[in-house]
């Protein structure tokens, strides 16, 4: 069985007539061909599919698409503004942050959120932040040195 939906998606109006089984994950990846968000554990663990939902990181594949309807959804694909990194992305290449790339997606949208909530957070609220996004190639410290840039860069333009 298929429903309608309409939601928001990195700012354009997006309306499908899904399956009502079909997870956000399936949808932005195999309808929407937004192959950012990435498909790591399927169960919710790992965070490789996180994305923005109403300003809140959520496992994409954990989260039916009629879910959404009448939703803002934020994916990485969506942090980049013409053409420019978002400062985030910009931050974790500075401080090579990024490394196999496959985390990169997820952590940067549970970075953001992060950011979002708390301009200038600790070293203990960044890694509290992020600790649903599972790294198996850089350890965090980078992770966590690139969001802290991030943040610091967002201060001193203000």
């Amino acid at each position: 069985m298929n429903k309608e939906i309409n939601f928001t998606l990195n700012d354009e109006l997006v309306t499908l007539s899904v399956p009502v089984h079909k997870t956000l994950l399936q949808v932005l990846r195999e309808d929407l061909y937004l192959t950012g968000t990435k498909e790591g554990c399927n169960a919710g663990e790992c965070g490789a599919c996180t994305v923005m939902i109403d300003g809140k990181p959520m496992n994409s594949c954990l989260t039916l698409a009629v879910e959404v309807d009448g939703k803002n959804v934020l994916t990485v694909e969506g942090l980049a503004k013409n053409g420019e990194l978002h400062p985030l992305q910009q931050a974790f290449l500075d401080v090579g942050a990024v490394q196999c790339g496959f985390c990169t997606p997820g952590m940067l949208m549970s970075a953001k959120a992060v950011l979002d909530e708390i301009p200038n957070p600790t070293e203990e609220q960044i890694r509290t932040g992020i600790e649903g996004n599972i790294c198996r190639c850089t350890g965090y410290d980078r992770i966590v040195k690139a969001i802290q840039v991030a943040a610091n860069r967002r201060s001193q333009k203000v």
